[in-house]
């Protein structure tokens, strides 16, 4: 319990003392954002802010859960370990297409291929990594049965495996990077949900198959590698993005970037798989998925019929567009996903109370 306190607590100290100097220092260098001519005009005077602010919260989540350990004496797992190089990794392809939109001053970055492939390395990486490393009772940090409050079904084999966290890491950045269209609403939305993933950590500690002498029901119980330690990293990524929050609401005086969107969505996936909840996390996460699907039925209703769905996609700029505020978006964009985050937890406790 200490760790997850500890954590959570550095990762917001650092973001809100060292988000004001990335501040400082991008500017000086005049690594402002790219504004896209097609998009909302209220979005011009956005023009020449800071950009890469991800660096900010990826940089304090790896020191606040380094100090924490070192401050409780608790050694790192390989869980914990692997979802934090997946969020850095995914955060590494990012920073680089940032890097390039800002040489180049353009609104693309990576190449497609380029961008993809390295999201793929990544990825594949975290997957094969994920199904090494067993612990005394043969559990690995992933598994390679499907998820939603635990594992269920058969096992799908490594193979499907690699190919599902594949398409988890990739949705979940994609998702995201998609939402983070307007000042503070993808950070405080990832905020509540690594919230959520700091109780679901917490309590599939209290209540692990480890521990199964000392529950009231050894039926109702998580088989999950590392629960306490991914709590740990959820918690310093909730801390970090919190602080982030203060510097990023608006008027945003730094943006994340695709450095801090990659990143984020990179570390959603990989709490998801390695806590044994992938399909849970498609609610947890609601608001990305409804912000990416509204994205899909943009683009397959222009190419099946020539009309557009909505007057402009993300979902975000549609309302946009009607004449809402930026920040009423915001906040009515947050409640839908604190919505969801509730609507999430929910199921996840009700699908350990029925156990009993």
């Amino acid at each position: 319990m200490r760790q997850i306190l500890f954590a959570g607590a550095i990762g917001l100290f650092l973001t809100l003392i060292g988000t004001p100097l990335l501040i400082k220092l991008l500017a000086r260098k005049g690594y402002g954002q790219f504004i896209r001519d097609d998009g909302p005009r209220t979005h011009g005077s956005k023009k020449g802010t800071p950009t890469m602010g991800g660096i900010s919260f990826i940089l304090a989540t790896l020191i606040a859960y380094a100090l924490a350990k070192v401050i409780t004496g608790e050694d790192p797992t390989y869980s914990g370990v692997l979802v934090l190089f997946l969020m850095a990794g995914m955060g590494l392809v990012g920073f680089l297409d940032d890097y390039i939109k800002i040489v180049k001053q353009r609104s693309l970055g990576l190449r497609a291929k380029a961008k993809m492939a390295g999201q793929l390395i990544v990825g594949i990486a975290f997957a094969v990594l994920s199904l090494q490393f067993a612990d005394l009772r043969g559990l690995t940090p992933a598994s390679e049965r499907l998820s939603f409050i635990t594992d269920f079904g058969w096992s799908i084999g490594p193979v499907l495996f690699v190919v599902w966290a594949l398409f988890m890491i990739l949705a979940m950045s994609n998702g995201v990077n998609l939402t983070d269209g307007l000042d503070g609403l993808a950070t405080g939305a990832s905020v509540m949900v690594f919230g959520a993933y700091t109780f679901i950590g917490l309590w599939q500690f209290q209540e692990s198959c480890a521990n199964a002498m000392t529950l009231t029901n050894p039926n109702a119980c998580f088989e999950v590698r590392d629960p306490l330690d991914l709590a740990v990293v959820a918690s310093a990524l909730m801390g970090a993005c919190f602080g982030f929050l203060w510097w990023n609401t608006s008027p945003a005086k730094i943006f994340m970037g695709d450095t801090g969107s990659l990143a984020l969505g990179g570390a959603l996936a990989g709490l998801a798989i390695c806590s044994r909840t992938e399909l849970l996390l498609a609610l947890l996460g609601g608001l990305f998925v409804m912000i990416t699907m509204s994205v899909v039925i943009q683009v397959g209703s222009f190419k099946m019929t020539g009309k557009r769905v909505f007057r402009m996609a993300p979902l975000q700029h549609h309302f946009e567009l009607k004449g809402w505020s930026e920040v009423l978006v915001v906040v009515r964009f947050w409640i839908i996903q604190g919505m969801c985050v509730i609507v999430g937890l929910g199921l996840f406790y009700a699908g350990w109370a029925s156990e009993k």
